[in-house]
């Protein structure tokens, strides 16, 4: 039965991550804006999610299973970014490769975190 908590979550991230994708493509071309939205967003809420269970030590782990695993493990893409990275250094986009790095590590790094203390500062209230 887990697998399937996992498999619905994968489903609803890997439609949500192309939908948001060919959105980034079509108003932002020639910068791989779509994955850096989504490896933020991603792990905005995933960061949400661990804050929030932090504080309910009998949250339901079928949860776990199709937020966490399911939905973010296919909604955020680190090969995709792996390869646009890529993408630019061979094309010479020097700067771009090192914003589309930095962004990426430094804004997801800053959500996940913002998400777990927004959680966190929620639960108290």
């Amino acid at each position: 039965m887990n697998y399937l908590w996992i498999s619905a979550g994968a489903v609803a991230g890997a439609n949500l991550r192309f939908l948001v994708n060919n959105w980034a493509a079509v108003h932002f071309p020639g910068f791989p804006l779509g994955t850096l939205m989504v490896n933020v967003t991603g792990a905005l809420v995933l960061g949400l999610f661990a804050g929030w269970a932090a504080t309910r030590p009998a949250a339901d782990p079928r949860l776990h299973l199709f937020l966490a695993v399911g939905f973010c493990g296919a909604y955020t893409t680190f090969s995709a970014y792996s390869r646009e990275v890529i993408g630019l250094l061979e094309a010479a986009r020097w700067l771009g490769a090192a914003a589309c790095v930095a962004a990426n590590n430094l804004l997801a790094f800053a959500a996940f975190a913002g998400g777990a203390f927004l959680a966190r500062a929620l639960a108290q209230n």
